[in-house]
């Protein structure tokens, strides 16, 4: 493996860990009601943990409220019991065809709670890019170091990847903001 394709490799997986960050932070629930928030909500279907999404189609009628439709009516009570049982804060009622999540307005309590939620996501996304610039680093110095590549070059190839680091690290950092704007805005 050269320095080019440590460089490239970093790259991916640091673009990877900005999207999961953004996918984290579409999971946080602000004032309007959004598909996204229930990504990560897993049901049990015939005994297999399965995605809700794969189980239902979402429709938003208003901007608090959410339609969730199953494509199979058998797995509704199990929808419904594993939207109570999420840490999303709503109350669905069902009416045999369809489930209506209302979300309740948000407290000043509770948009602090999405606020610190959003931050130790962010956290989470910059330990990630900082995780690769710590991989492809050592990647590159074993490089040095077994004579593969000159001195110059690899501390050239450090400093790039200190450049791409901190830029990813800047991209979460305004996904953060964006984020906290968001959860303030009433």
């Amino acid at each position: 493996m050269d320095i080019d394709e440590i460089l490239l490799e970093a790259e991916e997986k640091m673009d990877k860990a900005i999207e999961a960050t953004k996918e984290d932070f579409a999971s946080i629930r602000t004032g309007r009601a959004n598909a996204a928030m229930f990504n990560r909500l897993t049901v049990d279907y015939y005994g297999a943990p399965t995605p809700l999404q794969q189980l239902a189609s979402f429709q938003t009628p208003e901007a608090r409220t959410i339609l969730i439709i199953p494509f199979d009516k058998s797995a509704i009570s199990e929808i419904e019991k594993t939207l109570r049982d999420s840490d999303l804060g709503v109350n669905p009622s069902n009416d045999g065809n369809q489930i209506r999540c209302i979300l309740p307005a948000l407290t000043e309590e509770r948009r602090k709670d999405y606020i610190k939620m959003a931050k130790d996501k962010a956290e989470n996304g910059r330990v990630s890019v900082r995780n690769v610039r710590r991989k492809a680093n050592q990647d590159i110095d074993k490089l040095v170091k077994d004579k593969e590549v000159g001195e110059d070059d690899g501390a050239r190839a450090e400093k790039d990847l200190d450049a791409m680091t901190k830029k990813r690290v800047d991209t979460v950092d305004a996904l953060l903001k964006g984020k906290e704007a968001e959860l303030l805005e009433v």
